[in-house]
């Protein structure tokens, strides 16, 4: 979230940077301003009052030394009713301060300088593009029939199972699944993260830190009696891991990657354009995620998005990185690539990698910091994170662009992994 600094300090700059995210920020902003004008007010009045009683107290003690005992207990009646007023006071101050936090976090991120107004994503900026476009012969088929001829994912098996979006994988299928899974969290430790397991169910804490509380509520799958959310991603977990942190600057950046399945609800998403592997209730999915120094975040933006694209030129998938535009980018994000592959099948890009720098705004709400050798005080960090990569989308586009007489030719730098060449 902003920090209220912020808010207090550049009101007009505020306002106009989130109209790029299309946002209209002053009836809030000025909220803002006016309850922490009230708080402030409050708070000014108790310390105030507090150090009238301190100032009575110490009095005490000499009039009863002087065996005033009389005016003694005229100053400590004094102090009753001081702590009466502050008692008043502090609680008068306790649903300011909540009015004020729930209106802060209503706040989107400001969105960075290079980051475009729009309306949607025809206004997305395209950064560029890789790969060879594979022709496809007439009878080519799109991956949803593909799985079928193969019998290697079973949408119907998963509709017993649980119901619709939460297909089995079987046979190569399952193989290539986990193939991918290996080679990309291989890859994520070879360009220096470091591997992390974490758990899949989170808590409102760890929602909140990484902008999915309040903010997506509907979007994630509650376990009402313990009230714990499953993971959208393993941004939340990893991310969390540093909550209620000072780190030292020498720790910086920290570099985690984590393979995890993820799950959202999808409300109202369904139709003919998400058939098949295009959008699941549960899928898997590898995360990077980064922790920085605030100097070097964007450094750090430029590695991850060349790390996802060396994945997605692995695979020898065509492939283009988009900047997103104000419309397209998301709640938390300040500046956001995503990745798209081509799918020869459908004849469209499918998305498969968000890579986002959110600036200090999760480190504000996961209360993470960091201090310089030598220094008194915490800065905030900067957080990043991005699929390294999101599966169901890299396999349609594989099977799809991929497939020839003789089978489903599998990517060469896969083969270790699978141990075939051909699903057939």
């Amino acid at each position: 979230m902003l920090t209220l600094n912020l808010i207090r300090e550049k009101r007009e700059f505020i306002i106009e940077r989130l109209k790029i995210k299309n946002f209209d920020a002053e009836e809030i902003v000025d909220r803002v301003l006016a309850l922490d004008a009230s708080r402030r007010e409050i708070q000014i009045k108790t310390d105030s009052l507090q150090a009238e009683m301190n100032r009575i107290s110490k009095q005490i003690g000499v009039l009863l030394k002087e065996n005033r005992k009389e005016e003694a207990e005229a100053a400590r009646e004094a102090t009753y009713s001081l702590k009466d007023e502050i008692k008043a006071l502090q609680d008068k101050a306790v649903p300011v301060e909540e009015e004020l936090r729930n209106e802060i976090i209503r706040l989107p991120n400001l969105p960075h300088d290079l980051v475009v107004p729009g309306h949607g994503a025809e206004d997305n900026v395209i950064v560029r593009q890789g790969g060879k476009t594979p022709e496809l012969t007439t009878n080519a088929l799109p991956h949803w029939d593909l799985i079928k001829k193969y019998d290697i994912i079973d949408f119907e098996l998963g509709i017993k199972l649980t119901g619709a979006g939460f297909p089995v994988y079987k046979g190569k299928g399952a193989r290539l699944e986990r193939a991918l899974i290996s080679f990309f969290l291989d890859e994520g430790v070879r360009a220096g993260y470091t591997e992390m397991m974490p758990p899949v169910l989170v808590n409102e804490d760890s929602g909140f830190g990484t902008g999915q509380l309040p903010d997506k509520e509907g979007q994630m799958y509650h376990v009402g009696i313990d009230n714990f959310y499953l993971i959208p991603t393993a941004e939340v977990p990893v991310t969390n891991i540093y909550r209620d942190m000072i780190l030292g600057s020498d720790q910086l950046p920290i570099k985690n990657i984590a393979y995890t399945p993820c799950f959202r609800r999808e409300a109202g998403s369904w139709g003919a354009h998400v058939r098949g592997l295009n959008r699941l209730h549960q899928f898997d999915k590898v995360e990077i995620v980064q922790i920085t120094h605030p100097d070097h975040s964007y450094e750090s933006l430029d590695e991850m998005v060349s790390h996802v694209e060396s994945l997605v030129k692995a695979l020898e998938v065509p492939y283009r990185i988009v900047r997103l535009c104000g419309a397209d980018i998301s709640f938390t994000s300040a500046m956001t690539y995503d990745f798209e592959v081509w799918s020869a099948a459908q004849k469209r890009w499918l998305e498969v990698s968000s890579v986002s720098n959110f600036e200090s705004f999760q480190a504000n709400r996961l209360k993470c910091r960091f201090r310089e050798k030598g220094d008194k005080q915490s800065r905030l960090v900067h957080t990043l994170n991005g699929s390294a990569l999101a599966l169901p989308r890299i396999v349609a586009a594989i099977l799809e662009n991929n497939q020839e007489e003789k089978g489903i030719k599998m990517p060469a730098v896969l083969v270790p992994y699978t141990g075939f060449d051909y699903i057939s």
